[in-house]
């Protein structure tokens, strides 16, 4: 299979566009790699998509540097696998060197950097910390993740830890009874103190670093949009005079950062830059665009493939029609179909190869990758084959197909039928399971057996389904994983084109705007270690 990967990601394609001809007027069997030559429609194909794809790697001087030694220190870096720690140090160095162009260009000394979706707040911790010592403001909806991101501060020495203050005589008299006199040889620790205690007001957390507050805020909240009115609110009740550009009677001016910011939150930090006067700039970080919403209907008159059957999900998610998802930008959305209709669309299958890397998979990578995909496609096989599932039935509409997933009852085809019409979403399973496959087999009826909407189904057809036969369909389909394989790279390569596509629509947007200065894309990671790597930059100005 690298071979394959090699084709498509790394060959010169001159030297074989020129062996064609060539192979045509001899009349000789040239060869490449000891296999024949690909035919011409495979090499333009592969042209097509290099061109329309964004180069990804740093360039040499770059790269050394952001290979090069990490800028945290070691308490800032605590939590950090190599990945995250190459991710922040080299974001949070970044943003840093933006904000003085920005003072240097337009003027514009940026007092808070706001993350965007912070989780356990690396990339904010990292810029509060020396040698940057930012004021940040990190937004999170996930309470666990705001407690977790504190106990990591007080590593970094960027708070201190809550002293409790109490009374000894009245906290170990309500621990060991009223009479108590001696000192017990063992006191038990805080947490496992059951009765109530007798506290007294502990002095604030905050000093910790040159008598001063915390660099950090953190603000729980669920972005929804752009707009950050109520979080500039919460910033004005929470700051400090003894900080600079902290008083609530200056207006404090922002940049907007986030590290991998999935969905549609990098569609929100966009929007902040023109829905709130006091964001000066963004730089964002994108991913998981699978989990991206789909701003337009599908096209009147597409049809579904006649190889699938039809996907509650897929024209669920196809047919949102939500106004922050994708496209953003107008030239995206008006963009004229040479077969008519307007508009570009990605569906969930093309925004999930999306975040594939395949430049990154190694022999060992590809071997487990694909094995589990031919594990899956050939026990959907045997599904098909034992009746637990139907044959995908064409549709010649979107609608249609929506239709008869949600109602499957329309096949007027009894109470049986009905459950065979339900989607089989068998999830993933233990490792050990894809030792072989038998024991995935046993493995996956073993899961959908205790599923109450397939129990009664798999007992009926699937209790009798011997070892020989599942070890029969593995040696008949064999010749198939090839295939496979190959149809997954194809897929990879050519989605490595709806990222690149994606990117630009975010880039076009923020050249439509009218307050937007400056809009760039570029590479801020290595992308042999973190292939998310393209950083959106908008500056106000």
């Amino acid at each position: 299979m690298l071979e394959i990967l090699d084709l498509l990601l790394r060959e010169d394609l001159t030297l074989l566009e020129d062996l064609i001809p060539r192979a045509d007027r001899t009349g000789n069997n040239l060869q490449w790699r000891n296999k024949p030559i690909p035919p011409a429609s495979l090499l333009e194909f592969i042209t097509n998509i290099r061109h329309h794809n964004f180069e990804r790697m740093l360039p040499q001087h770059e790269r050394s540097a952001s290979l090069g030694s990490s800028t945290l220190a070691r308490n800032v870096a605590v939590g950090m696998n190599a990945k995250k720690t190459h991710e922040v140090s080299n974001l949070a160095r970044y943003v840093d060197a933006l904000s003085s162009e920005l003072n240097s260009k337009y003027s514009c000394q940026i007092s808070h950097f706001v993350d965007f979706g912070s989780g356990q707040n690396y990339l904010g911790r990292a810029l509060a910390s020396p040698p940057y010592d930012k004021l940040v403001v990190a937004l999170e909806s996930k309470p666990l993740n705001i407690d977790g991101a504190r106990g990591m501060d007080i590593t970094a020495k960027l708070a201190k830890k809550e002293a409790m203050m109490r009374n000894k005589k009245q906290h170990r008299s309500k621990l060991y009874g009223k009479h108590y006199t001696e000192k017990p040889s063992k006191i038990a620790s805080d947490e496992q103190s059951a009765p109530p205690r007798d506290e007294m007001p502990s002095p604030p957390s905050g000093p910790c670093r040159n008598g001063q507050q915390s660099n950090m805020q953190y603000i729980e909240t669920r972005i929804c949009d752009g707009n950050l009115s109520s979080v500039l609110a919460q910033m004005s009740q929470d700051s400090s005079p003894s900080k600079p550009n902290s008083s609530s009677s200056q207006t404090p001016d922002l940049m907007v950062i986030s590290l991998h910011s999935c969905g549609n939150l990098l569609h929100h930090g966009l929007r902040s830059l023109t829905l709130n006067p006091s964001v000066r700039a963004v730089a964002l970080v994108g991913c998981c665009y699978n989990l991206l919403t789909e701003r337009l209907a599908p096209l009147p008159g597409s049809s579904t493939s006649k190889f699938r059957a039809p996907n509650a999900r897929l024209n669920e998610t196809s047919s949102t029609c939500d106004p922050h998802g994708f496209p953003m930008s107008e030239r995206f959305l008006k963009y004229k179909h040479p077969q008519g209709g307007e508009g570009i669309r990605f569906n969930i299958t093309a925004r999930m190869m999306a975040v594939q890397a395949p430049r990154n998979w190694t022999q060992a990578d590809c071997s487990s990758f694909f094995t589990r995909h031919f594990y899956r496609a050939l026990f959907q096989r045997i599904l098909l084959d034992k009746g637990v599932i139907d044959e995908p039935v064409p549709s010649t509409h979107p609608e249609e197909a929506r239709d008869n997933t949600r109602n499957p009852e329309s096949n007027q085809s009894g109470k049986e039928e009905k459950k065979k019409k339900e989607p089989i979403i068998l999830g993933s399973l233990r490792k050990p399971a894809y030792t072989s496959f038998l024991t995935y087999v046993r493995a996956a009826i073993a899961k959908l057996a205790t599923s109450p909407s397939h129990s009664a189904l798999v007992a009926q057809h699937l209790a009798s389904l011997s070892d020989e036969e599942i070890l029969s369909y593995e040696k008949k389909y064999a010749h198939k994983k090839k295939e496979l394989s190959i149809v997954w790279s194809l897929m990879a390569f050519a989605a490595q084109v709806v990222e690149s596509a994606i990117v630009v629509d975010r880039w076009c947007w923020l050249r439509e705007q009218q307050g937007v200065k400056e809009a760039w894309v570029e590479n801020i990671f290595d992308y042999g270690i973190s292939p998310r790597n393209l950083v959106v930059v908008g500056i106000k100005g």
